[in-house]
């Protein structure tokens, strides 16, 4: 019974659920829908927030459920760079060089962590928990300026640079951890709390 409430649970099925409708939105995204994209972006997006929630909530975090909610999150935010290319491609060609720059962090973060744990780790640093929210803000902020008609063009690319300078300093500090305190618990909300632990 314990072996089937680790693996199938609320909080799970809600990470799994980000995988499971990318296939939709990616439709949505081919139809042109944009409404329909939208709405159903903030629904399946939404989940990444209450995962980890009712997780908490009801005690039932596990190290499996940590690891298909970072899958989730990397499936479900590189799909995110592929529609905002799609629906607002000049927030990707006005920073592309920053964007280079950030799948080398993304790759330099999992080799590093390969090599000093062994396996490939997202964590969940309030750096990195603060860009998903800033990623998932800037797919809706986005459409409601097109919407409106006001700033469409420079604000969702200024938003865009801010959101991939964060990504910078969250795999920088990623990296870090790895380097100076190897496998910690992947939830470790900064560099500073370890660093406060080990003295």
């Amino acid at each position: 019974m314990e072996f089937k409430r680790e693996f199938f649970n609320v909080p799970n099925s809600l990470s799994f659920s980000r995988i499971l409708f990318l296939p939709f939105l990616a439709l949505f995204t081919y139809m042109k829908w944009d409404f329909i994209f939208l709405l159903s972006y903030i629904i399946v997006g939404s989940t990444d927030y209450f995962d980890g929630k009712i997780a908490r909530r009801w005690n039932i975090t596990s190290e499996f459920g940590k690891t298909i909610d970072s899958v989730a999150d990397l499936f479900f935010y590189l799909g995110t760079l592929g529609f905002v290319y799609f629906w607002f491609p000049q927030i990707v060609t006005g920073n592309l060089y920053i964007i280079m720059i950030f799948f080398v962090f993304l790759i330099a973060s999992f080799a590093v962590s390969w090599i000093k744990i062994g396996k490939p780790i997202l964590m969940h640093t309030n750096l990195l928990r603060l860009n998903a929210v800033l990623v998932y803000f800037l797919v809706i902020v986005s459409f409601f300026v097109t919407f409106l008609g006001v700033g469409e063009k420079a604000i969702p690319v200024y938003f865009g640079t801010v959101i991939l300078v964060i990504y910078l300093l969250a795999f920088a500090e990623e990296i870090l951890i790895f380097i100076f305190y190897g496998d910690v618990d992947r939830d470790t909300r900064f560099i500073w709390e370890l660093w406060e632990r080990k003295k």
